[in-house]
This record gives C-alpha cells, sequence and structure tokens, in this order.
C-alpha cells in the first residue's frame, strides 16, 4: 500500500525535527554554560580584586595599628603586623598589576596607590626611627609627619576605594550580560521543547493513526491468508481424493482390461491346452512330438497362471475384516521379513506412536501388502549399509505408516509407473507386487503413495482409517 511509505516518511521527518531541536536546545545549554562559567571566572576575578584591595587596606592599616602599640607599650612584639605587612604589600600589589592588566584606568590607579602606600610606610617607617632615635619618646618631630601620614592614609582609603566602585560596577554590568543572555536562551530552550514536543506529539498521533491502519491492513491480510491457506489445504484434501479416484479407476480400468484379456486369452488358450493333451495320447511313439506338446502344454499352463495372477492383482477381493492395532500388525510384517533383514545385514529403526489406535482391515491380506513395500525396499538397498526405518503416526482420523528406505530411490519416470501390472526395474520378479499391494490397500478404502529422489531413497505412505 501506498499509505505506509508515505506515513513512515512523515514519522521520520517528525523525529529528525524533534532531535534537531533538541540538538540545538543541548548546543544552547552547552553554551550557555560555557557562557556562566566564563561570568563566572569574570566575576571570581572581580571579587578577587576586590579582596586583595581591601587585604592591602588592610595591610597598611595592620602596620600603622603595629606601630602604635609599639609606641605605646615600646614592645617590639608589636612591630610583627608592620614587618608582616613590608612582606605581603608588595605580593599583594603585584597580584593586583596581574589581576587588573587588562583595565588602563585601574592600572593607572594601582599606580597612584602604590605611591601612596610608599609614603604611608615612608612616614610609619621615619617615626619608627624618631621614636627609637629619641629613647622611645614621642617627639615633637613625629607629630609634624602625623596630618600628613593621616592624609595619605585618607588618600590610599579613597583610591582603594574607586578600585573597588569600579569593580563593583564591571560586575553589576557582567551579572546583567550574563542574565539577559540567560533570559534569552531560557526562553530559546522552552520555545525549542514546546516545539519539540509539538513535533513528537504530531509524530504520535501519525503513527498511532498509521499504525491503526496497518493492523488492519496486517488482519485483512491475516484473514486472506487463514482463508488462502484453509482454500489450500481443502484443494489438497480434493487433489488427495483426486488422486485416490484416480488410482481407484486405473485399477479398475486395468482390471477391466485383464478380465477382458482373460476372456478372450483364456477360451483360445483352453483349446490349445486340450488339443495338445490329445495331440500328446496319439503321439506316444514319437519322442520329439511329445516334447514339443509338453512344451506347449506347460506354456499355456504359465499363461493361464499369468493372466489368473493379473486377475487376482486387479480386482476387488472380497476381504474378512477384524479389528487389528497398528503398531502390532507392523511387527508382525517385519516379524515376516526377518530373514531377509539379516542375510543383508540392514539396521531397522521403529517409531510408532506411542497408544492404542485400532484399524479394520484384513490382517492377513495388509501384511502381505506391507510385506510387498519392505521386500522392495531391501533389494534397493546396499547390503551392510540398508537403513529401514517404519513410522506409525495419527492425523485426524486417519492412520499413517511410513516405510523408509535408504536405497538408490527413483527417477520421476519410474515414480508414475510403478503401480502398473508388470511394470518392474528388477531383473527378476514379475511387476505384480505393488499392483496388488495398491489393489488390497485401496479396497481398504486407504491409499498409498510414495516419495523417492534418485538416490537418495525412497518414502511409501500407507494410510488407513481409524476405528
Amino acid at each position: 500500500m501506498d499509505f505506509m511509505p508515505l506515513s513512515n516518511k512523515k514519522i521520520r521527518s517528525g523525529y529528525s525535527i524533534a532531535f534537531l531541536l533538541l540538538l540545538i536546545s543541548y548546543f544552547l545549554v552547552f553554551f550557555t554554560i560555557q557562557k556562566l562559567l566564563r561570568q563566572t571566572k569574570i566575576v571570581g576575578h572581580t571579587y578577587t580584586v576586590i579582596n586583595d584591595l581591601e587585604l592591602l587596606k588592610s595591610s597598611v592599616v595592620d602596620a600603622e595599628n603595629g606601630v602604635r602599640g609599639y609606641v605605646i607599650t615600646k614592645d617590639a612584639r608589636f612591630l610583627k603586623p608592620y614587618n608582616n605587612s613590608l612582606r605581603s604589600i608588595p605580593v599583594i600589589y603585584n597580584e593586583l598589576r596581574q589581576l587588573t592588566g587588562d583595565n588602563n584606568n585601574q592600572q593607572g590607579r594601582l599606580d597612584t596607590l602604590n605611591i601612596l602606600i610608599t609614603q604611608k610606610l615612608g612616614f610609619i617607617e621615619k617615626g619608627i626611627r624618631l621614636f627609637q632615635i629619641n629613647g622611645f619618646v614621642i617627639t615633637d618631630s613625629m607629630k609634624v609627619d602625623r596630618e600628613a601620614s593621616k592624609n595619605s592614609m585618607d588618600s590610599i582609603r579613597l583610591f582603594i576605594g574607586l578600585m573597588k566602585e569600579t569593580e563593583e560596577a564591571l560586575m553589576v554590568k557582567r551579572r546583567s550580560e550574563v542574565a539577559t543572555f540567560f533570559t534569552s536562551t531560557t526562553i530559546i530552550m522552552i520555545s525549542s521543547v514546546i516545539i519539540t514536543l509539538i513535533t513528537i506529539f504530531y509524530s504520535l498521533v501519525i503513527y498511532n493513526r498509521e499504525n491503526k491502519a496497518k493492523q488492519s491492513a496486517d488482519r485483512n491480510a491475516q484473514q486472506y491468508r487463514i482463508e488462502l491457506e484453509n482454500n489450500i489445504s481443502t484443494l489438497k484434501q480434493i487433489n488427495a481424493q483426486l488422486e485416490e479416484l484416480k488410482s481407484m479407476e486405473k485399477l479398475a480400468a486395468t482390471g477391466r482390461v485383464a478380465r477382458t484379456i482373460a476372456h478372450e486369452v483364456r477360451n483360445p488358450l483352453t483349446n490349445i491346452s486340450l488339443a495338445a493333451e490329445q495331440l500328446q495320447e496319439m503321439a506316444v511313439q514319437n519322442s520329439d512330438s511329445s516334447v514339443l506338446l509338453d512344451m506347449v502344454s506347460r506354456n499355456a499352463n504359465r499363461i493361464n497362471q499369468l493372466v489368473s495372477d493379473l486377475l487376482d492383482a486387479t480386482r476387488f477381493v472380497q476381504l474378512n475384516f477384524k479389528d487389528a492395532n497398528i503398531n502390532q500388525l507392523v511387527d508382525e510384517t517385519l516379524e515376516m521379513a526377518k530373514d531377509r533383514i539379516g542375510l543383508n545385514h540392514i539396521k531397522v529403526e521403529k517409531n510408532y506412536t506411542s497408544g492404542v489406535y485400532n484399524v479394520s482391515v484384513d490382517a492377513e491380506k495388509m501384511k502381505l501388502a506391507l510385506l510387498n513395500i519392505i521386500v522392495n525396499a531391501i533389494e534397493a538397498m546396499e547390503k551392510d549399509k540398508g537403513l529401514l526405518q517404519v513410522y506409525t503416526k495419527k492425523e485426524e482420523d486417519k492412520c499413517v505408516i511410513e516405510i523408509k528406505d535408504n536405497g538408490k530411490g527413483m527417477d520421476e519416470e519410474l515414480l508414475q509407473k510403478i503401480f502398473e501390472p508388470y511394470f518392474t526395474a528388477k531383473l527378476a520378479g514379475n511387476g505384480l507386487g505393488l499392483t496388488n499391494t495398491q489393489n488390497i490397500i485401496l479396497n481398504h478404502g486407504g491409499n498409498i503413495k510414495v516419495i523417492s529422489k534418485s538416490g537418495r531413497g525412497s518414502s511409501f505412505f500407507i494410510t488407513l482409517i481409524l476405528l
């Protein structure tokens, strides 16, 4: 049907679009995450700058406070914060130089801040030196630099504050950019997801609709298939019945021909026999004539026997029906062929259906029919390599006997003639054995068929009606 490729194309297109949109969404998510990571680093960078500025201011304040404590207590331990600040301030300053390397304004302010801090530390160092030189006493010269030192510290705080405000302004701007970008990306992602869901829903609707149509078509096809199989089965049964009728008709025609020939042949044959007997009585003194007349008499008797055999093989005989177990019947037939099987070293495999399956047959006649098939099978197989397989099975109200050999088999031409009277492929034999077998089975209302291939053995199937 044409709608199936179209529906598959629609479904594939729908899922392809959905996959593409999801891929775009995932790309946007990845891009957003990378952008956020970069902005996070930038914000972290800003926080680091602000933190370092605070540390720088704290170091200057700690240095100043430490010196004040030293002046008040005259205890050199209070100079430890001052000494630490002298070591940490250059480190912090250099880090700030690196962090603000991309901002010229901040670099300029940092240069000014460095000058102010150097100036402030200079005032502190000068105060310590004067304090120590004057015997740990605060002098007027120390008080002179107090105001300048305070102004220097105020300037340091001012510049640090300006640098912090600049960094905070940058951070606000960057946050705004990230928020705007994130909002736009979120809108795009949500739109993509909505479109993807719509596309998937559309694909599912198309799939369900077309799947229902496909299931309906499959059900119709299944129904047609079942009807076709039923028709084929019916045709096979009719064909089998026709084959049986053809076999019976052929046998009946052969019987009619045989009876006609017997009638036409036996009358003159009887006269020939009587005449030969009389001539033989008259020719007692002539030995040559006696031999010839004896030959005529023997051949006349032989012709008469052949006609009798043909009649027996083709006519519908009177049967003595009795109930018999099919498996037991086959076993008794095999027992009758035991000597032939042993002499040829034939291996026998029996595969019987379990259970009791009885048929109404003339046991002696049926064993004769089966024996003819078994003997033919034995003669068709090579000595010491033969395998005879016998199966029985039930098919509905019928019983099937299969006799299978691994002999030389038959071609199609031989298969068409095996039941014809006087036809044989063997050097010895009158060609009436299988004709008689077919006649017996047909007289029982059964059927016989053969499957064979040249070089691959033969299988005979005998079908009888169960009780």
